[in-house]
């Protein structure tokens, strides 16, 4: 047996690996196909580009990983019911438990080496690569404006339809939206070129725009002027914006403070989301008591001191509740009014409410904003166990499916292992992105995958211990005309 465990390992190693190689390529290139235009010919030090690459790596292992064990398990025992060799070992007495045994050794190993790959790694590798793209933007920044789409730079969102020249510095019909201090795009300009100009003795990087027009929406602060809509709007020949960037001599590979819920590891996730937690429910606490408050409704009210009526009159008792015998509904409250003073009333509780929705409006993005921050930490802390032990899961998928194909080298097996990783793999997408706007719980957006992964796995290796094929088609066309018989002896009775 330990002669038959190195064998199985070692055909088992030698898949796993050349298949990590040739997949991690694939995606490296993939992934970089969009952007290494933007990357290159931008006057970047050939080390920056390969540091650059080697930290898209870890971010890849994520796909990257859990394909490969599928594929490797599948060409290893496809390979090996293909040369009958299964055959020899049920004739021998071993069973598809007994053969896989210190493959489930090894993959509970790589489950272990994952998660610590998840948890240390990749959340590194993520702020790596964060710092130096920022970086780049700052010291190279027509290396982060994209022809044809809006590109984040410095406080506005920049749009070229072309870029030339030397190091891409002149640009064509530019459109900016430049962000106010509430992050909304109060002004909008246009220009027909527009160029970059820096120095290497300066910090101050200067975009000339030429031959355009500049629009911009006045917010006063005046209520009543707000309804007005006031704007400013100018042509202009040449109009400057001055930039403050650091020295084009600093590290690309600067730290900062910067952190998403990818560049934690679990103890930080672990922190944030219930200091998240808390201050979603603080700010949600207070929002709610400033709106009850301007409302003026359900305030409670004090209990009357018996002791302070004693002295009222009877007369003004009854004149008292005639009044609040009057007052039948809601409705009738403005009929305690004269029609100068409803007409008072109504325009008040109009106004109050118009007021009181736009505060609801413009608070709800940014409840929901957080909230969303706080289901992605949610999901990025329970992705790294679902990695984890996704790999285990898919091993038990792809084993006795290569058992039950019978079918070794790249073809089959090939299209099947693709073919179930993009199911698991859109899935997973899927329901992040649902998980990440509150449609469904992050946990189970994080799990989803995995958990429809994991009935195949058993059904597969139930069906491969029991050496049936991957499906019992003449079964299944008796159930279905057994069916059929039965429909039509009812129709003719």
């Amino acid at each position: 047996m330990r002669i038959l465990d190195q064998y199985i390992l070692s055909r088992f190693l030698y898949n796993f690996i050349s298949s990590f190689v040739i997949l991690m390529f694939i995606f490296i290139f993939q992934t970089i196909w969009l952007f290494i235009d933007d990357i290159a010919g931008k006057g970047l030090d050939i080390v920056i580009i390969g540091k650059f690459l080697f930290y898209l790596m870890p971010n890849l292992t994520e796909k990257v990983l859990p394909l490969t064990v599928l594929l490797a398990s599948i060409l290893t025992f496809g390979s090996l019911a293909e040369n009958y060799e299964f055959a020899a070992m049920k004739a021998s007495g071993i069973s598809l438990q007994r053969s896989m045994l210190s493959l489930i050794v090894l993959v509970v190993l790589l489950g272990g080496v994952t998660f610590y790959f998840a948890n240390t790694v990749i959340p590194a590798a993520e702020q790596k690569i964060y710092n130096l793209r920022r970086n780049i933007a700052k010291v190279k920044p027509a290396a982060v404006i994209e022809e044809g789409v809006f590109s984040d730079f410095e406080g506005m969102n920049i749009k070229v339809d072309d870029k030339y020249g030397k190091n891409d510095k002149y640009l064509r019909n530019v459109i900016i939206h430049k962000k106010s201090n509430l992050q909304k795009n109060n002004t909008v300009i246009k220009a027909a070129t527009g160029e970059l100009i820096s120095s290497e003795a300066s910090d101050i990087i200067q975009l000339v725009l030429s031959d355009g027009h500049y629009y911009e929406e006045l917010v006063p602060k005046a209520a009543d002027e707000r309804k007005r809509h006031p704007f400013a709007k100018s042509n202009f020949e040449t109009y400057t914006i001055n930039i403050e960037i650091p020295e084009n001599d600093q590290d690309l590979e600067e730290e900062r403070n910067v952190r998403t819920d990818k560049m934690k590891n679990i103890s930080r996730l672990k922190k944030d989301i219930d200091s998240i937690k808390d201050n979603n429910l603080t700010v949600l606490g207070a929002f709610s008591k400033n709106i009850t408050t301007r409302m003026g409704a359900f305030v409670l009210m004090n209990e009357k001191d018996s002791t302070l009526t004693t002295g009222i009159k009877n007369d003004s008792l009854l004149a008292k509740a005639k009044v609040r015998d009057t007052v039948k509904s809601s409705s009738d409250v403005l009929n305690l009014y004269q029609n100068w003073q409803k007409s008072q009333i109504m325009s008040a509780a109009s106004n109050s409410i118009s007021n009181i929705v736009n505060s609801v409006s413009g608070k709800k993005q940014d409840i929901q904003n957080k909230y969303k921050i706080y289901n992605m930490h949610i999901l990025s802390l329970h992705k790294k166990y679902a990695l984890a032990l996704s790999c285990i899961i898919l091993f038990f998928v792809g084993a006795p499916l290569g058992a039950i194909i019978r079918k070794g080298g790249l073809g089959l097996p090939m299209v099947i292992a693709i073919s179930l990783f993009l199911t698991y793999y859109f899935i997973g997408v899927f329901a992040g992105n649902y998980s990440k706007e509150g449609n469904i719980n992050p946990i189970l957006g994080a799990w989803l995958s995995s958990l429809i992964m994991l009935p195949l796995s058993i059904i597969l290796t139930r069906r491969a211990t029991a050496d049936r094929g991957l499906m019992s088609f003449g079964h299944v066309w008796d159930i279905i005309a057994e069916a059929i018989r039965k429909r039509f002896k009812k129709k003719t009775s």
